[in-house]
């Protein structure tokens, strides 16, 4: 094999191994942030509200005007949680938490009373 032949395979298999890598990672999204347990607490009820929407929307109990609005609710936390933490570094203060956890338990309220 000539030297140009061997440059093309590893970039052929080096192209490979990025996007395995990359479609792996999709697979398994990872919502937890090392050292950020405020964060880790917001987002994984938010993931948990989400998974609540989908079920109330495969088995009827929600429509999807009415998962649409909790939709759109969750992500206006998302986007108060992310401008909080850019506020302080990636961190949430206690306060912060205590705010967004308000409007997650009354989203949540919200979703339960829609599927019951």
């Amino acid at each position: 094999m000539n030297a140009k032949s061997k440059v093309v395979l590893l970039g052929l298999v080096m192209g490979a191994a990025l996007a395995s890598g990359h479609v792996m990672a999709q697979a398994a999204p990872q919502t937890d942030v090392p050292g950020h347990p405020r964060v880790n607490e917001v987002n994984n009820r938010l993931d948990n509200q989400q998974e609540r929407i989908d079920k109330g929307l495969a088995n009827g109990t929600m429509t999807q005007k009415q998962a649409a609005r909790d939709e759109t609710h969750d992500a206006n936390i998302a986007r108060r949680e992310s401008v909080d933490e850019a506020k302080h570094g990636g961190h949430l203060t206690k306060g912060e938490q205590n705010r967004l956890n308000r409007s997650e338990n009354r989203d949540s309220r919200h979703i339960y009373r829609q599927k019951h």
